[in-house]
């Protein structure tokens, strides 16, 4: 009996590679949906795939708003006709030209981005207005990640500053809280309560003002906690995809492995070790060598030694191992590891399927 990941005609299959499940996505978006009261609540964030086909199955499964990080994501889905786009990002230096010049190559798409700083918001402005457009924002909050926004206590200020800019529209506030990542539902939960207090404080001071601010919050970790708030816009990324990692950490959300990577034994060094074709180019190395990756045909092998273009595993004595044999990897962090790979290879019914390129893994498409 054939194990869900294994794929018949693998051998035409050159490695490393990754591979999708394309039903096993299907899944997990299905999966996402059944967990909110509103599809419209869903805004999830494509970094994680990249790629058109994953956007196709997204909006298949209702779900109309999308988050991306990077000008070449926001276009991929400006062509794949997505109607609201977020770039979770503020535009600076020539990304802010890049932007309005989406707006005017993809009308029938909104996309807005993010601020927190008044002199980028000004610039931003100015080049809406020589460009005539118009530029939905959202003012970025730090609810304890520390990487960028302000504190919700202090964004009122710069929230009333860019409405007064005639050429952006504030549609209302981004809590990223990616810093969340307790294996305890109940700790994730309450922290999450207390990051986010904040931000309702002041959505609740914006209201008193006559604004009804969107509200933007949380990425895959925190799904589960902001998915039960019936005013929030949910923006998960990696569940499409799942990884070991999120596997292992957040057990409590049931998604399933839609994606893996593929590696061939190319070399028997010793008698207890192998040395793989999955080096940093191939899997995402920044975890500790013992979180890249799991083989799920060969889970007893162990990572001692990774490098640009092998992987080095003890096998122990007597493996049974040979050179040829195929290892499916589960990588411990999907996103960055996707990244690495120009397409991925579509199984379905256990063969080969078509590939589905990574486009937006560049940093520039058109624009």
């Amino acid at each position: 009996m054939q194990e869900w990941y294994q794929i018949a005609d693998v051998a035409a299959l050159d490695t490393p590679a990754l591979v999708v499940y394309p039903a096993r996505v299907a899944h997990n978006l299905a999966l996402l949906t059944s967990h909110v009261d509103d599809p419209g609540r869903l805004r999830p964030h494509i970094k994680t795939h990249k790629s058109r086909e994953a956007v196709q199955l997204t909006l298949a499964a209702g779900i109309t708003k999308f988050k991306c990080a990077t000008i070449a994501e926001a276009e991929l889905l400006g062509s794949c006709q997505v109607p609201d786009v977020l770039l979770a990002y503020q535009p600076v230096g020539p990304k802010a030209r890049r932007l309005l010049a989406l707006l005017q190559q993809y009308p029938r798409t909104r996309f807005s981005c993010l601020i927190d700083d008044y002199e980028a918001a000004c610039q931003l402005n100015e080049l809406a207005q020589a460009a005539q457009q118009q530029v939905p924002v959202f003012i970025d909050l730090n609810v304890g990640m520390n990487r960028t926004g302000l504190a919700p206590a202090a964004a009122l200020g710069l929230y009333q500053q860019c409405q007064a800019l005639p050429h952006l529209t504030v549609v209302g506030l981004h809590a990223y809280d990616g810093h969340l990542r307790d294996e305890d539902l109940a700790v994730r939960t309450a922290r999450c309560h207390q990051a986010f207090a904040p931000v309702a404080a002041l959505a609740e001071q914006l209201r008193a003002l006559g604004v009804a601010p969107v509200i933007v919050a949380g990425g895959t970790p925190t799904f589960p906690v902001h998915a039960a708030r019936p005013e929030v816009e949910c923006s998960p990324g990696t569940f499409i995809y799942w990884d070991g990692g999120y596997g292992q950490a957040f057990a409590e959300q049931p998604f399933l492995p839609a994606a893996l990577v593929l590696s061939r034994v190319v070399s028997q060094p010793t008698a207890t070790t192998l040395c793989l074709d999955l080096g940093h180019k191939a899997i995402a190395p920044e975890s500790p060598l013992d979180k890249r990756v799991t083989f799920l045909n060969a889970p007893e092998l162990r990572p001692i030694g990774h490098s640009e273009e092998h992987l080095v595993v003890e096998a122990g004595p007597g493996h049974g191992y040979r050179v040829g044999d195929v290892l499916y990897g589960l990588p411990h962090h999907i996103c960055p590891t996707v990244a690495l790979y120009a397409q991925a290879v579509a199984i379905e019914n256990h063969h080969l399927a078509g590939e589905w390129p990574t486009a937006a893994r560049d940093r520039v498409l058109t624009v």
